[in-house]
This record gives C-alpha cells, sequence and structure tokens, in this order.
C-alpha cells in the first residue's frame, strides 16, 4: 500500500532588537525583559480582545484595564526574563562552558530570587526553585530538538 509523508520545518520568524547597553551582561538582560515583556503584552492583548468579543462590548474603561494589565504583565514576564537570561550568561562566564547545566541553575536561582522577592515562604521558594530549574532545563533540552 503506498504511504505518503509530510515533511518540512517551520521556521519562525527571528526578531532582533539592538539595544547597547555597553556590556554584554546588559545587553542579554534587557534583551530578555523586551522580548518575553512584550510576549507578556501580547498575551493579554489576545485574552481581553477575546473577552470584548464574547461580551459585545468595548469602552474607554475596559482599554485603560488592558492597557493597565498589558503594562504590569509584560514587566512582570519581563523582569522574569531579564533575571533568568542575566543569570545564564553570568554563570557560563564564570563556568567558561555552554551546556544545559547553565540553564538549570540559572532557572532554579531565578525560581528561587523571585519567589523570595515575593515574601514567599521557604518551602514555597524551594518548590519555586525546583520548578525554575526543572522548566529551564526542559526548554533547553527541547531547544537541542530543533
Amino acid at each position: 500500500m503506498p504511504r505518503s509523508r509530510l515533511s518540512g520545518s517551520f521556521n519562525s520568524p527571528k526578531v532582533d532588537v539592538v539595544i547597547d547597553m555597553g556590556n554584554p551582561f546588559l545587553n542579554h538582560t534587557v534583551d530578555g525583559f523586551v522580548k518575553i515583556g512584550t510576549v507578556g503584552a501580547a498575551r493579554v492583548t489576545a485574552e481581553e480582545t477575546f473577552h470584548c468579543l464574547k461580551k459585545g462590548e468595548f469602552s474607554k474603561h475596559i482599554l485603560e484595564h488592558t492597557l493597565k494589565k498589558m503594562c504590569k504583565e509584560g514587566a512582570y514576564w519581563g523582569t522574569v526574563a531579564g533575571v533568568y537570561v542575566g543569570m545564564e550568561y553570568g554563570i557560563e562566564r564564570i563556568r567558561g562552558t555552554r551546556d544545559w547545566k547553565n540553564a538549570t541553575l540559572s532557572g532554579a536561582l531565578s525560581g528561587a530570587l523571585i519567589s523570595a522577592a515575593s515574601n514567599n515562604s521557604r518551602d514555597k521558594i524551594v518548590a519555586d526553585a525546583i520548578t525554575g530549574g526543572a522548566i529551564a532545563t526542559a526548554a533547553e533540552f527541547l531547544s537541542y530538538l530543533t
């Protein structure tokens, strides 16, 4: 029996925003903040657009609420990404190698730091460190597959 197979690849567009802070560490950190902060803001935009379409209403109040939520979420997501990217770059420079261990350490330290800054309990900080390390490691391994 004849079989056919679809093969190919999908490449997402690469967007590079060059912000030169005069220091590679700061360049990586700001780049992570801007890119992922934009993703966070776009998520809010899509979510709020869906809610407006579902309700069938749109007002100045809803727009103001959406803009505030976009800024808040964008800043939060960007801060998390900036901390992670900055830590990963720093650990890479200290260790002198680029591998999955940098992602694991960066994710764990970022998770713990952000959790501690949120005044969480010690158990929550440890759980967030484990979660951050696991997510970063999984993302690193997935990037090796592509």
